[in-house]
């Protein structure tokens, strides 16, 4: 798929400084706010060169190279070894000709996110705009009025990720995410024919949101075109998007809130387990503020969902129904998706 988006930027790269200054419309994620000062980082000059070299690039190539750096690569490659040879608790890591020791500086970061290394996939968005002309893409671009410095784009003309948008879509902006619609067809092909379930966990939405493009530093919002390369570049889930890549082989439950997702699974019942089994203070204070976090619709309650994919036989007391776009109200109880009775 990313071939093919960069295959269509040919045309655009002949016409690059046509394209249309523009300002993404999301409160936060724009750069339509920036500090006084832009921090000049090696990723920005990076963009610059190669923007400059070939043109503006995609929001989902944006997203790629800052969220897969170079050291961020070598990082995952140090990882992937120690884990090969056994996670030992002791290791040397030693960088020859390390100078200030910038890139051994950047690895161990990565050691620091070993959690979040292990369990994501940078997945990136594409986003599209609805204009009198049809469907544009936003790409980045560099400001030609402020020297170092990006700006958002509209492509002046169609690329391949209109093929996304819905012909009955109605929202004017549309943030489509092909990477996942690969990695939800492979899922829903293997349960088809082998069984198993998926279950996605994850910020999102139903197909009713719009701008949810964001940079993320030190736990607080940060323009996502501001020293890239220094914060987290995230967008939400369209679970709409992934039920339609399913494609009926598979039946899909949700999304549903993950206070009522864990409301169900008995997340109720555990605390109190734990809470009659504990006589700290501060353990039980850690407990309802876990809990607190977890199930307070102002936190994360609201926020993440749960989306699963499951085989039609599981639901359908044995029938399956390939051309099935939603599950059918089903006979028997999955877990988290249904409240479950407690003995």
């Amino acid at each position: 798929m990313s071939v093919l988006l960069r295959s269509g930027l040919g045309p655009l790269c002949a016409v690059a400084r046509a394209a249309i200054p523009f300002i993404w419309r999301g409160k936060y994620f724009s750069s339509g706010n920036e500090p006084a000062e832009n921090p000049v980082t090696p990723m920005l000059r990076h963009l610059m060169y190669k923007i400059k070299s070939t043109g503006p690039i995609t929001v989902a190539e944006y997203m790629k190279e800052v969220l897969t750096n170079p050291a961020k690569l070598l990082g995952i490659w140090f990882i992937s070894e120690w884990m090969a040879t056994g996670k030992s608790t002791a290791f040397q890591l030693v960088e020859l000709g390390p100078g200030r020791g910038t890139l051994v500086g950047d690895i161990l970061r990565v050691f620091t996110q070993l959690g979040s290394v292990l369990k994501n996939c940078d997945i990136s968005v594409h986003l599209v705009e609805k204009t009198p002309q049809g469907w544009r893409e936003v790409f980045v671009d560099i400001d030609p009025q402020v020297s170092d410095k990006l700006r958002f784009v509209l492509a002046p003309s169609a690329t391949p990720a209109e093929a996304f948008i819905q012909h009955d879509e109605t929202r004017d902006h549309v943030e489509v995410c092909p990477d996942a619609g690969v990695i939800i067809e492979e899922l829903s092909q293997r349960i088809a024919l082998t069984g198993g379930a998926a279950l996605v966990a994850d910020y999102g939405h139903d197909g009713t949101k719009t701008d949810t493009f964001r940079g993320f530093c030190d736990h607080k919002l940060h323009d996502v075109l501001i020293a890239p390369g220094t914060a987290d570049l995230t967008a939400d889930v369209d679970f709409s998007y992934l039920r339609r890549m399913a494609q009926g082989k598979v039946a899909s439950l949700g999304p549903i809130k993950q206070h009522t997702f864990l409301k169900n699974m008995g997340i109720d019942v555990r605390l109190k387990v734990l809470l009659d089994k504990s006589n700290e203070p501060s353990v039980r204070q850690q407990l309802l503020q876990g809990y607190d976090m977890l199930m307070n619709p102002k936190k994360m309650g609201e926020r993440f969902n749960f989306f699963a994919l499951l085989p039609h036989q599981r639901l359908q007391g044995g029938s399956y129904q390939r051309n099935a776009r939603q599950s059918k109200p089903f006979a028997s109880v999955v877990a988290g998706f249904s409240e479950l009775a407690w003995q």
